[in-house]
């Protein structure tokens, strides 16, 4: 799918409508994206600030979904592990974005070429209007080359 149609799917799909994240920006060449969350009756916690759950989830998919993308089909990509920590109450709208280095691909893709699996970590802040942090989200994604499915060779 093509970073376009992705983009709307992703508005349209129930965890993040529900929540009120928007997708704002996927690049052509799903290098870069850009998520928003906008601080909302239906979204706000009980002292009137941005729901945590909902901050991790604006968070969540994206590093696998660029590596994917990156990798191709012949790697397995996985979301393996998360945490959050929250620097200061969100209020109003806050954003993240991902940018996905080139050679960071590389070295995964080489890392993972005979086989093995790779774990590497990903830190992304979650910003508000101001620019000061509100939370700083760490994901840990799983990369392994698969294996040929072919059975092989009987001697």
């Amino acid at each position: 799918m093509k970073a376009r149609p992705l983009r709307w799917v992703m508005n349209l799909w129930p965890p993040f409508l529900f929540s009120g994240i928007r997708v704002r920006e996927i690049s052509d060449d799903f290098s870069h994206v850009r998520v928003e969350l906008t601080l909302r009756w239906y979204n706000r916690n009980y002292v009137n600030v941005h729901f945590g759950g909902s901050l991790f989830a604006m968070v969540d998919p994206f590093w696998m979904l660029l590596l994917m993308r990156h990798l191709g089909a012949a790697h397995l990509v996985w979301d393996k592990a998360g945490s959050i920590e929250f620097v200061k109450p969100g209020r109003g709208r806050v954003h993240a974005e991902f940018k996905l280095d080139p050679m960071l691909v590389g070295r995964l893709r080489e890392q993972a070429a005979d086989g093995r699996a790779v774990l590497h970590w990903f830190d992304t802040e979650v910003v508000d209007e101001a620019g000061d942090v509100v939370a700083r989200v760490r994901k840990q994604v799983y990369v392994r080359r698969k294996r040929d499915r072919k059975a092989p060779d009987a001697a």
